[in-house]
């Protein structure tokens, strides 16, 4: 099956390294997750001013205040049909630091409307967040975020950037290391960096049924409006 982001790149998803077009490439039907495990060389946020914006996002697992060296972590990437039969990959990304885990949670879905991917940001998919995909000269798959939507009850807005902040992201494969590499930088017009991170995994490709995906992967609502 074409996975979804084989649906935005099109024919340029075949100039991605491959195991960039293997990583991004299966979908629900292919009855895969991919599982990944590395070290984070360096998880870092901005000025003490940042710290309440996000202190509040770790609540739902999006970001959070907290930074170091060397840190283990995963990353969970299971593919779906949610509740309203969109094809969906979480990307659940944990953290050990050394006095707590930390969590980074997000659901990625393609949208004909918008004809873009929406990435669903947190437990309960307040935020969602359209997204440009690109092949990076490295042939790494590059990603830009743009508008931002809230959405909770009855109420659906727009999201402020000037409370929000840009994400640039590049992950790729270093065939000399042996191993997937990402750079991640959150950027707010007005306050400067918000939070990065930047290190490398390695990936394990594991046959699941789809009555087996885990619970913890999934958010806790879906949000039908993208």
């Amino acid at each position: 099956m074409t996975s979804i982001y084989e649906k935005v790149l099109g024919e340029d998803f075949s100039k991605l390294h491959p195991q960039i077009q293997k990583r991004f490439g299966f979908g629900s039907e292919n009855q895969i997750a991919s599982i990944g495990k590395g070290v984070m060389e360096h998880v870092w946020y901005g000025k003490w001013f940042t710290i309440p914006f996000l202190a509040l996002g770790a609540w739902r697992n999006i970001l959070f205040p907290q930074g170091g060296k060397h840190i283990p972590f995963s990353i969970e990437n299971y593919a779906y049909r949610d509740s309203y039969g969109r094809e969906t990959v979480t990307w659940i990304r944990t953290y050990q630091f050394s006095d707590r885990i930390r969590r980074f949670d997000a659901t990625m879905i393609y949208s004909d409307k918008r004809r873009k991917i929406i990435d669903y940001l947190g437990t309960h998919q307040h935020l969602a967040v359209e997204i440009d995909m690109f092949v990076a000269e490295n042939g790494g798959m590059g990603l830009r975020s743009g508008k931002q939507f809230f959405y909770e009850g009855i109420l659906g807005f727009r999201f402020p950037m000037i409370f929000s902040g840009y994400a640039d992201v590049c992950e790729w494969y270093d065939d000399e290391k042996g191993k997937f590499q990402i750079d991640v930088q959150v950027n707010n017009k007005i306050f400067g960096t918000l939070f990065g991170y930047r290190g490398s995994f390695d990936i394990e490709y594991v046959p699941i049924a789809k009555r087996d995906i885990p619970q913890h992967v999934k958010p806790v609502r879906e949000e039908r409006r993208e």
